[in-house]
């Protein structure tokens, strides 16, 4: 396997790899980045689809890809996932798979056309008192001490950053900026979480910090994710063979360490109650996703809050057991060990009648119901003390979603915190108390929040012990390699898995992990697509620069007097230069 850049072999089909066919593949999780894995052993390593077997304890298929219609309690979404266009290998994925929707085009046809016609940016993304625009405009307030300290995160090895968190790299200059308002709310960082994956997340994402106050650098799909695009997926994967084995957990897997190689030996699994085992040879590979940010999930309704479940389930017990063989398998409770800091509440509310929509369209400025992007990504209630989010994605998120009703997604932050008109914290609330802290920062009159809540909205509120655990302080190796050193048939495939430069939290992080999985086992002749390199463009560096310091010039920065007498005469030794004209094009002269 190796990595690939540009598009001369991007779509190039690879020859067949050698005694394909006398081998198997297992997958542990039937989320996205088992089923791309069994997408690119079909289309890449072509294999038939009968020999893929995809082992899921739930009784359904997506992982932490989300939308359900549950009919005792009504639409749930636990979260969603931004998109760019330099989702490389999610889009290869993507490409090869048929459209739901639009008969002989692609997921990534109908997902390109629909954000051509309908591009996505925010007209408000923070509020303050009861609905009124924060006017954050597109302005990151940082100092120079701020702007010094995101320069030096970046400039930091990861080798530099093993276990630290991010507030003991950044200073409280940086923490009362609009960019960590944006940030934080837009990503679900806290200020307790790895300094490695924030600086990861600022080299990954360079080329977008123009986008971060509008969220122009953003694309959704037109539904939710889950229908979207799990469902197109599991058409194409049934329709080659594949076999879903739903209900069914993986308890262990039994690896052979003892010789210089690794080879998965054993799968001992129970399905529908019973025990059963499958004896492996080096022929047949395993996919396992190790741990899960969704596991443990509990939902609350319109009367009683999602209780908290601190379970860790199959996905982490499995890692904890297969962790417990080698130490090359990672660490998993650097990730699972403190639910305290790892838990996350989150909310549907589903509009019954009239009444809220009119709030939601003047904070918008669009109207909800013509079926394009409505707040193009979250607005935040910049003065919650839960530091509220929520959002509107393109309506119907759902295909079942009656034409008169609204789907909004709603967050906080510190669901330990007491609310500003629901005095306890999100945690413990309702459907109904926090649809309330909502209906209050959207600014309905208190007098008429109470009601509304409970006859124009129905919400249902969601527990999730493990959200925030891909963020958790850690060091190189607690995340296992995706292939581990001597492995001959076991892959760590998802957002636990070490893929260089990528950045968990998203679908490409888990689209490529499965990539360079089947890539190295089958040794496919074909290049991964390497992370998009915005860190080592110079254009993208300055560009980033230049709105980090709100349109200031490099003269005004405040840098002592011989430092600044240096950098005016070497700006001028390059007039007539390449490097003046990118200084002037990024506007930092």
């Amino acid at each position: 396997m190796y990595y690939s850049n540009g598009n001369y072999e991007a779509f190039a089909r690879p020859r067949k790899p050698e005694n394909v066919d006398q081998k198997s593949a297992y997958f542990v999780g039937a989320g996205l980045a088992s089923m791309a894995a069994a997408v690119f052993l079909i289309r890449d390593g072509q294999m038939k689809g009968e020999k893929i077997h995809i082992f899921e304890e739930l009784p359904l298929p997506g992982g932490s890809l989300d939308g359900i219609l549950q009919p005792e309690r009504g639409f749930i979404i636990r979260g969603g996932r931004e998109m760019e266009n330099h989702f490389e290998c999610l889009w290869d994925l993507f490409r090869s798979v048929p459209s739901l929707e639009i008969k002989d085009a692609s997921v990534l046809d109908e997902f390109y056309w629909l954000n051509k016609e309908d591009p996505n940016f925010s007209k408000c993304r923070a509020t303050i008192k009861q609905g009124e625009n924060a006017q954050t405009g597109d302005k990151f307030t940082l100092s120079d001490k701020a702007i010094q300290e995101i320069m030096e995160l970046y400039l930091t090895s990861e080798e530099e950053l093993n276990d630290k968190r991010i507030d003991e790299v950044f200073s409280k200059d940086f923490f009362k900026s609009n960019f960590w308002m944006y940030w934080r709310t837009m990503f679900a960082f806290e200020a307790w979480h790895s300094a490695m994956e924030m600086r990861r997340y600022i080299m990954r994402f360079i080329h977008h910090i123009g986008g971060l106050p509008d969220l122009s650098a953003l694309k959704f799909t037109k539904y939710n994710q889950y229908e979207s695009l799990v469902m197109p997926l599991v058409k194409f994967l049934e329709s080659h063979g594949v076999n879903f084995m739903y209900n069914t957990q993986v308890q262990n897997i039994v690896i052979d360490t003892n010789t210089n190689k690794k080879v998965a030996r054993k799968i001992i699994y129970t399905q529908n109650g019973k025990e059963k085992e499958i004896n492996l040879t080096e022929n047949d590979f395993v996919f396992v996703t190790n741990g899960s940010i969704t596991e443990s999930s509990t939902y609350g309704d319109q009367n009683n809050p999602a209780i908290m479940n601190p379970s860790q389930g199959g996905s982490w017990t499995l890692w904890k057991h297969l962790a417990a063989q080698d130490s090359s398998f990672g660490n998993p409770e650097k990730f699972c060990g403190d639910t305290s800091k790892t838990n996350f509440v989150s909310a549907t509310l589903t509009t019954l009648d009239g009444k809220i929509p009119p709030y939601i369209e003047k904070i918008c400025k669009r109207d909800p119901f013509t079926g394009k992007v409505v707040t193009g990504g979250i607005v935040t209630a910049k003065d919650s003390e839960w530091l509220l989010s929520w959002t509107l994605n393109r309506q119907p998120h759902f295909k079942k979603q009656p034409k008169d009703q609204l789907v909004v997604w709603i967050y906080g932050l510190f669901s330990d915190k007491k609310g500003d008109f629901i005095k306890k914290p999100m945690k413990d609330c309702s459907g109904v108390e926090i649809a309330q802290e909502w209906l209050y920062h959207i600014g309905v009159p208190k007098a008429e929040i109470k009601k509304m809540a409970e006859e124009s909205a129905n919400t249902i509120p969601c527990m999730m012990p493990y959200v925030m655990s891909y963020f958790m302080p850690r060091s190189l190796g607690d995340r296992p390699e995706v292939i581990p050193e001597g492995s001959v048939n076991l892959a760590f495939i998802g957002n636990f898995a070490e893929a260089e430069r990528d950045t968990v939290f998203t679908t490409e992080y888990s689209v490529r992990t499965a990539m360079i999985a089947v890539y190295k086992l089958l040794n496919i002749d074909r290049g991964v697509p390497e992370v998009f390199a915005s860190a080592f463009d110079i254009r993208a560096i300055l560009n980033a620069s230049s709105r980090l310091m709100d349109g200031r010039k490099v003269y005004d920065m405040k840098v002592p007097f011989f430092v600044k007498y240096l950098e005016k005469k070497g700006i001028e030794k390059s007039k007539g230069t390449i490097i003046f004209d990118m200084l002037k094009e990024s506007g930092l002269i």
